[in-house]
């Protein structure tokens, strides 16, 4: 499967989100927007609004990872702001079918996103409904976390868990990812790597996407 890397723009200069844009056009494969609410998770970020504002200024596809309570009452206002992936959280919505199902009506991508701590098989009777699964490397909230190693074995779980049901569907990645970390994930069955503090954090962000991509394919 296709590595594709997501640049999480939580870690890029919030006052100057559409030069970050401009930094990885032509290099990521897609941006990662995480939505927090101050409730769900304690941390707020952005809301529609901007993703709107941002989806004027670039054409890479926007993947959008709700962090927040009641996620079913805000997916419209993603949809109608651009969002071409839309990831839920398994722990804040306890009607996920019915979630993915807006998601997916509204003509994107739908996905689960699951906790460090969030058993794999919670997945179990929701796969079959998702386009992807969104997997935690920590604990969501904060940018710059440590990676949570035994989250690796988490990810090859889940993807044995895709591979007995006939699901060919991507994981995702999310937290602690750089050029240290990204051939582990792959090689366990991760194929969208979210990568922050990596890409945002200093140097130059195309190129630091691109030692990210070279790791994930010479260590996998």
């Amino acid at each position: 499967m296709k590595i594709q890397i997501a640049p999480s723009i939580l870690s890029a200069d919030f006052a100057r989100l559409a030069d970050a844009l401009a930094s990885i056009e032509s290099s990521a494969d897609l941006v990662h927007l995480d939505v927090m609410d101050g409730h769900f998770v304690p941390n707020i970020t952005i809301g529609a609004p901007v993703i709107a504002a941002l989806r004027k200024v670039t054409n890479l596809p926007f993947d959008c990872h709700l962090m927040i309570s009641e996620p079913q009452k805000f997916i419209p206002a993603f949809l109608d702001a651009g969002a071409n992936m839309i990831s839920v959280h398994a722990e804040s919505d306890r009607h996920l079918h019915r979630a993915l199902a807006l998601i997916r009506d509204g003509g994107a991508k739908a996905g689960v996103a699951i906790n460090p701590a969030t058993p794999t098989e919670s997945l179990a009777d929701v796969i079959a409904y998702c386009d992807f699964i969104l997997v935690m490397s920590v604990n969501p909230g904060f940018g710059g976390q440590k990676f949570i190693r035994p989250v690796i074995e988490k990810v090859r779980r889940v993807r044995e868990l895709l591979e007995r049901n006939g699901l060919g569907i991507p994981i995702e990645i999310d937290g602690g990812i750089d050029a240290t970390t990204a051939g582990e994930v792959v090689a366990a069955g991760a194929s969208i790597l979210v990568a922050g503090n990596a890409v945002f954090g200093s140097g130059v962000p195309a190129a630091n996407i691109e030692k990210i991509r070279q790791a994930a394919v010479v260590l996998n």
